[in-house]
């Protein structure tokens, strides 16, 4: 059997392909974590999470309904994200890489000291495991945090943020 041939042009866009396939992403170029969308400045905002730890960054240590014991929680209160985008409305769609999607009222994100979690106990939050981003709730400073429907709004894989 014979090998096919590769001409000169097919050489130079293998190159091309293994070449960006290989190139390390430069500051700036990483992909975007989070799409934020709604009645917010710009229609529009993509976030990636070197832009997101440099929101302010807050730690919050709580138990969950889908772990064990305390964890550490960092990462960014909703509301200084909110602020930052200028959000106008009353509630937040937040979707998950998995398509789960519940409605939070904005007044949860004034009222409490939700978080936007992208590490627990010191580790990054990864795919494989809640992350990269988790809302988080501090349950355990408050008794009526600890009810069944404030754990629907725990969205972990979080990848969008519709404010109306």
């Amino acid at each position: 059997m014979r090998k096919p041939e590769v001409n000169m042009r097919s050489r130079a866009a293998i190159f091309l392909v293994t070449s960006l396939l290989a190139a390390p992403l430069e500051a700036g170029d990483a992909p975007p974590v989070l799409r934020v969308t709604g009645t917010i400045a710009g229609g529009v905002v993509e976030f990636d999470l070197e832009t997101l730890r440099d929101l302010p960054q807050t730690t919050l240590e709580t138990s969950t309904v889908v772990t064990d014991g305390r964890h550490r929680f960092t990462g960014f209160l909703m509301r200084d994200l909110l602020h930052k985008v200028e959000a106008r409305g009353d509630t937040v769609t937040a979707t998950a890489l998995n398509d789960y999607v519940v409605e939070i009222p904005v007044s949860d994100f004034r009222d409490y000291d939700v978080i936007v979690a992208y590490a627990m106990d010191g580790k990054q939050l990864e795919r494989a495991d809640k992350g990269p981003l988790w809302i988080v709730y501090p349950r355990d400073d408050h008794s009526e945090l600890q009810d069944i429907r404030f754990d629907y709004r725990w969205v972990w894989h979080l990848s969008g943020l519709d404010i109306r």
